[in-house]
């Protein structure tokens, strides 16, 4: 274990460590881990071999502490050291009976206890009496005392104040968001205004356009028909004055 802390402080000092993954480093028990870690908040000790608390350091910082798939069925008063622990992970451990939670008592701002697949959860009446036993505790594998499922920010610690900013500018971006489709939309409709004013500009110009050709077709054919009054009148008078010479000449 040593080794595998010193791999995951990269460098660091313990003070500077704040999350540690020790998972699957196989041990059975604590070391190397020691109160210089003074502002650890989050550690994991899953599938590591663990048979005894024995030696777990006062980590005052300490919140969350995943320890399933372990071996351990006692001795939890080794984390009496850590009293600002809220989300404590069991499961998969030798934990048998209720009275082995006893010494959780101490630990007054724990909230969620997960112990699934411990022989504990087949007793009589087991979450009634875990409840009973540790009235701080807000969740028991997942589910309140109305088995009712935790929510997400309540397991997972999301809620606090840096997350609800960002929640928060999540929401403000989706309202941003909204307005700029808006402008899109008036912008679309503005265009379909202006493609309508124009077409119907375009219209008037070809109606403009068609009218004098029209005015100049009439005029053609008035034209025409004058002409063709001017010519029948023509026509007419040179067959009367044909007419009288006719007759003259027959009177001679």
């Amino acid at each position: 274990m040593e080794k595998r802390i010193e791999l995951e402080m990269r460098g660091r000092t313990p003070a500077e460590v704040t999350e540690l993954n020790l998972d699957n480093c196989r041990a059975t028990g604590i070391s190397g881990l020691t109160e210089e870690f003074s502002n650890l908040e989050a550690l994991s000790l899953i599938n590591v071999g663990l048979t005894s608390l024995k030696g777990f350091p006062k980590l005052a910082s300490l919140k969350r502490l995943e320890m399933s798939d372990n071996r351990v069925s006692s001795n939890l008063e080794h984390l009496h050291g850590c009293a600002n622990i809220t989300h404590l992970n069991l499961s998969g451990n030798k934990i048998k009976d209720v009275a082995s939670l006893e010494p959780l008592k101490d630990l007054k701002n724990l909230k969620s206890l997960d112990l699934f697949n411990c022989e504990v959860t087949a007793t009589e009446k087991y979450r009634e009496e875990v409840f009973k036993l540790l009235p701080q505790l807000k969740y028991l594998d997942g589910f309140d005392a109305e088995d009712r499922e935790a929510e997400d920010s309540d397991e997972d610690g999301i809620g606090e104040d840096g997350d609800e900013d960002e929640i928060e500018n999540e929401v403000d971006g989706d309202e941003e968001g909204d307005d700029d489709d808006e402008d899109d939309d008036d912008g679309d409709e503005v265009g379909l205004d202006y493609l309508q004013s124009s077409r119907a500009l375009q219209d008037e110009d070809e109606t403009e356009d068609f009218a004098p050709r029209k005015a100049d077709d009439e005029d053609d054919n008035v034209s025409d028909d004058d002409d063709d009054d001017a010519s029948g009148g023509a026509n007419e008078s040179r067959g009367t004055k044909r007419k009288h010479e006719d007759e003259e000449a027959e009177g001679d």
